[in-house]
């Protein structure tokens, strides 16, 4: 599996801990080879324990794409730069065994047109900021799949490969479509499947009902169990779905969350699309989380809505004496999505202590965590054993 490969130099010591093998020792002379008998160094015990960091949506309106611009401007450079957008979270992203990242808009060309809604297109740069971050896959099934037709599919995909980005949820062949996404995390193979409940009313393209997966439980377990069949020891499920703006999951999600988590081939849940951050919940004894929030974005100002609010968890799986894979634990870090002076991720436990700033802002910051806790353990996610500061 890819490890970070965007500006990997700085990141191998930090990524690849516990996971590396042995240094090799020096070449041997023919005098000093060891005899017939000496035993061969002992392999590296298997994996036990694995984290899964996942992150709310990349959603980029205009106004980021002129912060970007600017950044890059800043740094005497071309383009677009969202690396300093997304800075706060890079270092829990990069330190997880898998990031998980979701591409909420099609990528365009490097000239643009970047567009907002209601069809979305953003600048290519995004994949190598979410490269840089340290995500490993991306989602990219949701309503906005298709804003740009099949070119923008291609675009994205085409970006994503060459920044090392794995990549489901859409596909430029019917091959590439029915292949699941398993990826080697050192050493265990993790599946990641997407699919959205809609597209926006805009119809998938003409022969390609491939291009996009909507969200059918059959379909969702077929390609589950086609994962494991290719070997996944792991399935994780990105899910674009419920009412945007909305805390609450709707009926919907909580019937389809119960149904697929029922089945022995999904281990765990993760969603997007609603633009505010909702429960999370442990669902025939694993867990989904119903909403992410914006882990970017920049709606107008004054929006009503808890639209910069974020979290970004992290999942630890640990191999039962069974050898399934199960959650055994669920951290959740708070962020939110600062608009001025500058658009910038802000990790708000950091920012609520840090000693350097106003009283004012810790406490604002406090008041952000107490708010987004209250909607993640609506659902009693904290008596089930979820950590998160208040």
């Amino acid at each position: 599996m890819r490890r970070k490969p965007v500006l990997a130099v700085l990141l191998v010591a930090a990524m690849t801990a516990g996971c590396e093998a042995s240094e090799q020792p020096a070449p041997r002379t023919a005098a000093s080879a060891p005899s017939a008998s000496a035993s061969a160094p002992a392999a590296a015990p298997p994996r036990t324990t694995l984290t899964v960091v996942a992150a709310g949506d990349l959603l980029v309106h205009p106004a980021l794409s002129e912060q970007a611009a600017a950044d890059a401007r800043r740094a005497g450079r071309d383009g677009h730069d969202f690396t300093q957008v997304l800075a706060a979270v890079r270092a829990r992203v990069s330190a997880a065994d898998l990031g998980i990242c979701h591409m909420e808009t099609p990528l365009a060309e490097p000239d643009g047109p970047f567009t907002g809604w209601p069809d979305f297109s953003v600048p290519p740069e995004l994949a190598d900021a979410a490269a840089w971050a340290g995500f490993d896959t991306c989602s990219t099934a949701s309503n906005h799949s298709l804003d740009t037709g099949v070119d923008g599919i291609a675009r994205t995909l085409e970006n994503l490969d060459r920044v090392g980005l794995r990549h489901t949820g859409t596909a430029r062949s019917a091959a590439e479509a029915r292949r699941p996404n398993v990826l080697d995390v050192a050493g265990v193979k993790v599946a990641h499947l997407s699919y959205t409940e809609s597209f926006n009313q805009i119809p998938l393209p003409a022969g390609r009902p491939w291009a996009a997966n909507a969200i059918d439980a059959d379909a969702i377990l077929a390609e589950a169990k086609r994962a494991r069949a290719a070997g996944a020891e792991i399935v994780i499920l990105s899910l674009h779905w419920g009412t945007e703006y909305q805390h609450e999951p709707t009926g919907d999600q909580a019937d389809l969350a119960r149904q697929l988590l029922s089945a022995p081939e999904i281990d765990l849940i993760i969603g997007h699309h609603v633009h505010v951050v909702q429960p999370f919940e442990k669902v025939a004894g694993k867990w989904v989380a119903y909403g992410m929030g914006n882990l970017t974005t920049r709606f107008a100002d004054g929006s009503p809505e808890k639209t910069q609010d974020s979290v970004v968890p992290q999942f630890t799986f640990t191999r039962t004496a069974a050898g399934r894979w199960t959650v055994t634990d669920v951290t959740v870090a708070p962020t939110w999505m600062e608009y001025r002076p500058l658009a910038r991720v802000v990790d708000l436990s950091a920012a609520a202590a840090a000693p350097t700033s106003p009283a004012w802002l810790r406490a604002r910051y406090a008041s952000i965590i107490r708010r987004i806790a209250g909607y993640v353990d609506q659902r009693g996610a904290v008596a089930a054993g979820l950590h998160m500061p208040h």
